[in-house]
């Protein structure tokens, strides 16, 4: 039996497959290095049924996700899958691996992340080739939920939201300055709240404002990280996995094309993807 786990920060995605055949399909809440330490993540795992009844029989975990981006980091969720699963082999990649397995397999191509994080690479079929992107949601994270987040509330704080909007945002959220202002600057993981607020724009799409926001989103991306990525790979594609451009794809489209960027995949959640491609393997 083989275990794949895909996770951002808000959530993991989880499947368990045994010679193909789907036998769990679930999601738990996020494990990332960055805010969970061993016991958190140990924790967390033994909190699920499926994986409490299934433990000893996975022989093979593969987990892709936000923040194992170093040696040091991989090591920490190593540690804690190894404990848990006592028979099992364990890998631990960073989500734009998985991001280039979902949407190229052994394909090469420009591969971008772009959901509650954003991140860029090029991908040669085989390893994602390392770059200094990838700098969470304080440094970078264009066009991410994270991103989409900070402008809303920064329109809101600023009264540059337009007035209709300005209205159904407070009476979304009962928000107030002090109020956002104490979640993002004292609660831990604030890049959880601010992507929190995807789901206003999902219900807001029709407004020009906020599409206006989304296109500069995703302009910021391809200025600063797929552009130069094409201009080294001109003949490849750019494919893209995330909730963001997946939810607002019309938009990205639009912005690449003004870029003369062509798209190949744009995958929502990659953990299907992932699961076919290692069933495969085992």
């Amino acid at each position: 039996m083989i275990a794949v786990v895909y996770s951002g920060s808000h959530y993991a995605h989880w499947r368990l497959a045994d010679k193909g055949r789907t036998i769990a399909s679930f999601k738990t809440n996020g494990i990332n290095p960055y805010f969970n330490d061993e016991k958190l993540i140990l924790q967390l795992l033994n909190k699920n049924i499926n994986l409490i009844h299934h433990a000893e029989e996975i022989k093979r975990i593969y987990f892709f996700g936000a923040g194992a981006s170093t040696a040091d980091l991989k090591q920490v969720i190593q540690n804690a899958f190894s404990t848990f699963f006592i028979n099992g082999k364990v890998t631990v990649e960073h989500d734009i691996m998985a991001a280039a397995i979902a949407c190229c397999k052994n394909t090469p191509g420009i591969v971008s992340i772009c959901g509650s994080g954003s991140n860029a690479a090029w991908y040669d079929g085989r390893k994602v080739k390392p770059n200094n992107y990838g700098l969470g949601y304080i440094l970078a994270d264009e066009g991410s939920g994270n991103w989409l987040g900070r402008e809303l509330i920064k329109g809101f704080m600023n009264e540059t939201l337009p007035v209709p909007l300005r209205k159904k945002f407070v009476h979304k959220y009962d928000a107030d300055r002090s109020n956002l202002l104490e979640k993002v600057y004292r609660q831990k993981q604030p890049a959880l709240f601010l992507s929190s607020f995807n789901d206003f724009y999902l219900e807001n799409r029709e407004d020009v404002y906020l599409q206006n926001v989304i296109k500069k989103g995703f302009s910021k991306l391809i200025n600063t990280y797929l552009l130069p990525l094409h201009k080294q790979y001109p003949e490849a594609a750019v494919h893209f996995a995330g909730s963001v451009a997946a939810n607002f794809q019309d938009h990205l489209i639009e912005v690449a094309a003004e870029s003369n960027l062509t798209i190949g995949n744009i995958i929502k959640e990659p953990i299907n993807n992932l699961l076919t491609y290692y069933s495969n393997k085992n």
